[in-house]
């Protein structure tokens, strides 16, 4: 169901006209309202106008996103890095260039739509294993094969919020002579010191072949971007259809916000810590009533209420008391897991959470959830 936003993204929003606690957006660290990045993103317009109206590969590249780029591949420690207009965009470009026909690529059964999408495009034979099961995997990977493999997964799993085993995930990529790809779009600016990621998190930099993220979470802005080697970055850029084939990259706009939002975090980890602060605080109101949680262990927090009009009635009680937190349901998560799905954001008040965890807690007892 679309509901119509009045104003900013935020903490509260004016959601239909009313005042609301926002619990539905991924705006982990509060940066997609913050003064700097509005500031930048008008400066970029008087500067550059609104949108490139080419291929970057033409004539839409702007001196932003190379700065940009710059900046991403020293916070993220990388070599390089190359911006798209999205994270689908990213994740549909890169994978048909490491993989094509005749090779092989092993998914987990719980990656983003635009990981499989990607799978898809590239014509290569897509193996899918049992979410998490590294034993599945691996004997997956055993199996004799022809041509390159590749092994990818996200990092943080944007429905229940648990995290991928990435040492051990790294450790049979190497063992079975794949390439490792992760998608970090709910890790970037939320995992590891300063929000530098899930791959930084486990130290894992020199056994992640490529690396994709987003701009449009934690980060305030929008856009996706892919991470790697100077040689393989070099290789796609002119490869990658989802890059070549836009007029529409990233607006400049857009692009000097997302700057702005990684210059504000890579020196100083305040948002970060806050962000993690709230998510602990309000995990242990959910878990100590009781609540079914799933395995989150990062700020997406399932509450899983299990049938899909109870998911629905939970989320709409929840709006009449101001707060919002949306109903996810099949075919999104599998039957019978229907949830709300709620995202702690470093710019939520200690009252903001109380206020939505009473919430959660009494109408989920009105219902006999708990």
């Amino acid at each position: 169901m679309y509901r119509t936003l009045y104003g900013p993204q935020g903490a509260h929003i004016n959601l239909d006209g009313r005042d609301i606690i926002n619990m539905a957006s991924n705006n982990y660290l509060g940066l997609a309202n913050d003064p700097d990045l509005v500031k930048a993103a008008k400066e970029a317009i008087d500067k550059y106008g609104v949108g490139p109206s080419a291929s970057r590969n033409i004539v839409g590249n702007f001196a932003v996103h190379d700065e940009l780029e710059k900046a991403l591949a020293e916070f993220k420690g990388v070599e390089a890095v190359l911006v798209f207009n999205s994270g689908v965009a990213a994740n549909t470009g890169v994978i048909p260039v490491l993989v094509g026909k005749g090779d092989t690529i092993y998914s987990d059964e719980l990656n983003h739509g635009s990981i499989i999408d990607g799978c898809r495009l590239s014509r290569a034979t897509v193996k899918v294993y049992p979410h998490m099961d590294l034993a599945k995997l691996e004997e997956m990977l055993k199996e004799p094969t022809e041509g390159k493999k590749l092994l990818v997964a996200d990092a943080v799993f944007s429905m229940d919020g648990d995290l991928a085993p990435l040492p051990e995930m790294a450790a049979l990529a190497e063992k079975y002579g794949a390439m490792f790809m992760v998608d970090d779009a709910h890790g970037d600016g939320v995992m590891g010191p300063y929000g530098k990621g899930t791959v930084e998190h486990f130290g894992l930099r020199d056994k992640v072949t490529v690396e994709t993220g987003s701009l449009s979470k934690a980060f305030g802005a929008a856009g996706g971007f892919v991470a790697g080697t100077k040689e393989f970055i070099e290789e796609l850029r002119p490869k990658a259809r989802s890059f070549i084939f836009t007029a529409s990259p990233l607006a400049p706009c857009l692009t000097a916000a997302a700057l702005a939002g990684i210059n504000k975090i890579a020196h100083d980890d305040t948002l970060v810590k806050r962000l993690w602060e709230n998510r602990e605080y309000f995990a242990k109101r959910m878990q100590d009533a009781g609540l079914n949680t799933g395995s989150t262990v990062t700020p997406v927090i399932p509450v899983i209420v299990g049938d899909a009009e109870k998911a629905e009635e939970l989320s709409a009680r929840l709006y009449d008391k101001g707060v919002y937190a949306q109903a996810i349901k099949f075919p999104v998560v599998p039957r019978g897991t229907a949830r709300l799905r709620v995202m702690i954001s470093a710019a939520h008040t200690r009252e903001d959470l109380e206020k939505a965890a009473d919430a959660i807690i009494e109408i989920t007892k009105e219902m006999g959830i708990i």
